[in-house]
């Protein structure tokens, strides 16, 4: 029987990881307003499929409600003590361990299209990602954007960025990863695997003049990112 995760993790009101069989996509989002955000296929599954409950520090409040949600699974994140973002390559190790191909989104992307293909670029033992093609050009050399990651099992660069976003916190998650394989183009090769672009069209490349009618996701990264996805949730 085959697993697959697609999940968009929402920290501050409470997360659900959408889960359904064979070829079907998962999705782990938050309150009835991401409806909204999120696509038409999306919102399908939602209204399809059972949802298991991943618990990153709900409220007593909420989580007392969980059984009147009917969840039929509930996960409780591991505790990562660096705070922030750094919760995430952990959490995602976590989710490996559970099902045979996932992939993460960060909350600030927003999904126009049907995600599942990603699947298709997934290598044994190595993250897929796709370059981030802004900072690749600013700082001079190649990045991988770290908004979707797309594994199958637990890859050992996964352990590791996990083990050391615990230990040795930098700026970001991104950031520490980056490190992991910046030592030789052969090491990044071994350990990441290129995603087309439209899995993860960032918001500095609009700025750069770059734009497809064919991506499938729009990552609006940083705080002017985060003003646009209000807007687009409160139609403002």
């Amino acid at each position: 029987m085959s697993f697959r995760a697609l999940w968009l993790p929402i920290f501050n009101v409470f997360n659900v990881l959408l889960v359904s069989r064979n070829l079907q996509k998962y999705l782990m989002t938050s309150s009835l307003k991401l409806f909204l955000w999120i696509s038409r296929f999306v919102r399908y599954c939602l209204a399809r499929f059972g949802e298991p409950f991943v618990d990153f520090g709900v409220s007593r409040e909420m989580r007392s409600k969980l059984p009147l949600l009917q969840f039929h699974e509930i996960y409780q994140a591991p505790k990562v003590y660096a705070g922030g973002w750094f919760h995430k390559p952990a959490t995602m190790k976590m989710i490996g361990e559970i099902y045979d191909e996932c992939c993460w989104l960060d909350t600030d992307i927003h999904i126009l299209g049907d995600m599942s293909g990603i699947f298709d670029c997934l290598e044994n033992n190595k993250l897929c990602m796709v370059e981030d093609k802004p900072w690749s050009a600013r700082r001079g050399e190649t990045w991988h954007n770290s908004g979707v990651v797309a594994f199958r099992g637990v890859p050992d660069i996964l352990k590791t960025w996990a083990e050391t976003c615990t230990k040795s916190p930098k700026m970001g998650d991104q950031e520490v990863l980056h490190d992991l394989v910046r030592e030789s183009p052969m090491k990044r090769l071994m350990n990441i695997t290129d995603a087309p672009n439209k899995y993860n069209w960032l918001r500095i490349q609009l700025l750069d003049g770059q734009d497809s009618w064919e991506k499938l996701a729009m990552h609006w990264t940083g705080e002017k990112g985060n003003m646009q996805i209000r807007k687009l949730i409160y139609n403002e």
